[in-house]
């Protein structure tokens, strides 16, 4: 089974591209999209994700670990769902044991939806917090520890950035303790100076993230200034990479020299989504999550000339 909680309204047997209440999914491995058909209990989805982070086990006292993918703009949900997919079974293949979830925020399947697409995504972004970290967190338990991470797509950094600074707003989550531990931002759609360590709009973000991770590529075609839709918009952050000095908590991974020797097409595998195919992105993800290794230390990576870290070519 396939995991999901979505942020949209119903739709005959689907959901639409509005804002609404959160449902929980338990999608068969057999179907290609979301359906209204596959909604479960919120309690009953909350403890069949609990059983899947702990690798099946029924055992409390085991460890396990939940991955949130957040998607970005311009996605529908059979790509959603496809993306997922492809993220749990690279995880799996490095011996992952957790569980993917995916949270599903409406976005159109058109590029022309950009903007609105944004807006969306600021309103549907406090449910990732609500339905989904804070849900964990609350039932955290000096026996029992399940990590949470994050892992964000081109706008889904976006949403997250929201969710966080959104939650911290908000009386009664904010009086409860929450946090997670990986938070990995893939061609984010945020502003380079959004994530300097004295920027307001990601304080709230830093402080409930044991370690922030911004995957980029030089290459983005999506992310370029000289996209039509971005004129105006500052130079992105998964393009661009973070201002130095980073934040403590930040790594800044450069994935151009990946890209170009991977042997990407320029298709489905652009330089803003051949992370999803990359085995070397997956594995890296894999050690990041796992968190036994120091940033400088895992395996896929290599420093530049630049002193910066860097996703190993081949």
């Amino acid at each position: 089974m396939d995991y999901a909680f979505v942020a949209r309204g119903k739709s005959g047997n689907g959901f639409s591209n509005e804002p609404a209440a959160s449902h929980f999914l338990e999608i068969p491995e057999s179907a290609d999209d979301m359906m209204l058909s596959h909604k479960i209990t919120k309690r009953e989805w909350r403890d069949k994700v609990i059983l899947a982070a702990q690798g099946g086990t029924t055992n409390p006292y085991t460890e396990g670990d939940i991955v949130f993918y957040v998607h970005g703009f311009n996605n529908s949900q059979a790509e959603v769902l496809l993306r997922h997919r492809k993220i749990k079974a690279g995880l799996k293949e490095h011996g992952f044991k957790g569980v993917v979830v995916s949270f599903d925020w409406p976005s159109a399947d058109s590029a022309l939806n950009y903007l609105e697409d944004r807006m969306d995504a600021k309103q549907s972004a406090f449910r990732l917090v609500r339905d989904g970290v804070a849900m964990f967190s609350e039932m955290q338990r000096p026996e029992c520890r399940i990590d949470l991470h994050i892992l964000a797509h081109s706008m889904g950094s976006y949403v997250v950035r929201e969710a966080f600074d959104d939650a911290d707003d908000r009386a009664r989550i904010a009086s409860k303790s929450w946090s997670v531990s990986q938070v990995m931002l893939v061609a984010g759609d945020l502003s380079v100076k959004s994530l300097d360590p004295e920027s307001s709009k990601s304080s709230s973000l830093y402080r409930h993230c044991v370690r922030l991770t911004n995957y980029y590529n030089t290459m983005d075609d999506v992310l370029s200034i000289s996209a039509v839709k971005r004129i105006g918009v500052a130079p992105r952050v998964g393009r661009n990479g973070m201002n130095r000095p980073l934040h403590s908590k930040a790594a800044n991974v450069y994935c151009a020299a990946r890209f170009k020797q991977g042997g990407f097409d320029g298709g489905i595998n652009s330089g803003h989504t051949f992370y999803f195919d990359d085995p070397v992105f997956l594995e890296d993800v894999f050690h990041t999550i796992s968190g036994k290794l120091d940033r400088e230390e895992i395996p896929t990576r290599t420093h530049t000339t630049q002193g910066n870290l860097a996703l190993r070519p081949s």
